[in-house]
Formats: C-alpha cells, structure tokens, sequence
C-alpha cells in the first residue's frame, strides 16, 4: 500500500490546548454561520416588534404579546425566507388556528386534552390552506387553555400579525444586503 492510499490523521489539539478550543468547535457543529451583521439585525427586528406589542398591549390593557406571536417574530425576522414567515402563513396562520381554537372551546371547554387536539387540528387546517406557520399552532392552545374573550382578543392577534409582517417588511428594506422580505404575498 503507498503512502498517497493512506488518509492522514486529522491534527488534534493535545491534552495542553485550552478547552475552549476543543468545545467551541464541537457547539457549532454543521450548521451555517450567520453573516456579519444578520444576527444584530434579525435581533433587533424581532425585539422591535415584541416591544411594540407590549405597549400596545399596556395602551389599551390587554395583553397583546402572547408566546405565539413572539416565535412568529423570531422566525419573520431570522429565516425571512422560508414558507412559515411568509405574510400568507404568518396572518393566515395565525386567524385559522384562532378558529380552531375557539371552535375546540366551544365544544369541548377548556382542557389540556382538548388543547392538545386542537393543536393538532390546527396544524390539519394550516396544511389544507397551504397556510404552514408553526407558532399559529400555538395560538390555538392558548385560546382553549386560557379562554380570552374573542371580541377583543382575534382583532388583537390579527392586528399583531400583521404588525410583525410590516416591521419584517420595514426593516428589509432598510438593509442594502440580506434576504427580501416577503418573498411572496399570497
């Protein structure tokens, strides 16, 4: 066997090199570094909206930033690109799975079970209307878990929805570099 068959050994840091050496690497595993500039931007989109939300929600003392609506801002304004922060799957998303939500309530009350079912459902629902936003899912657990009144709480969750997209929006454009937001509108 010649020496060109033979792969060589990969270097090692030795038992002296630092740890953090050694750990660093093993963290980030395969996944792709943001580039320079995305992680400060996708962050303070994301936190921009979610204040937003809180004063509005203080303004008008409702609660308006529900978990939900905070994973929604994260996936608008960290992976603009994908199907799920789209303005169609955000909105629509959202408003669906309210549906769900309140219909579980209706006819079966408040219930982890019938949380669990009508996140299921929820998820049916946003598949059939090619409407794909995970967070949405979990707007239908909130309605059945913690009963909010509709009147209020659908043109709060649809206002909000539509605030994160318009912020995404906003502050795409405001980039010279990056990913477009949206990609599509419906």
């Amino acid at each position: 066997m010649s020496t060109d068959q033979i792969a060589p050994e990969r270097a090692r840091p030795g038992p002296s090199a630092a740890p953090r050496a050694r750990v660093l690497p093993r963290l980030a595993g395969r996944a792709p570094a943001p580039a320079p500039g995305t992680v400060l931007h996708s962050v303070s989109g994301a936190t921009t909206v979610m204040l937003g939300l809180v004063a509005i929600g203080a303004a008008i003392h409702e609660p308006v930033l529900i978990p939900p609506l905070a994973a929604s801002a994260a996936i608008v304004h960290s992976v603009p690109a994908l199907p799920l922060a789209q303005p169609r799957s955000v909105i629509g998303g959202h408003l669906l799975c309210a549906a769900v939500g309140y219909a579980g309530l209706a006819a079966f009350g408040s219930s982890p079970w019938v949380a669990a079912v009508a996140a299921g459902l929820a998820l049916a629902v946003m598949t059939l209307a090619r409407t794909p936003h995970s967070p949405a899912c979990a707007t239908a657990v909130v309605i059945v878990l913690r009963t909010p009144d509709p009147r209020t709480f659908v043109p709060l969750l649809a206002g909000a929805a539509v605030l994160i997209v318009l912020v995404g929006c906003a502050l795409s454009r405001a980039r010279r570099t990056g990913t477009r937001y949206p990609q599509y509108w419906w």
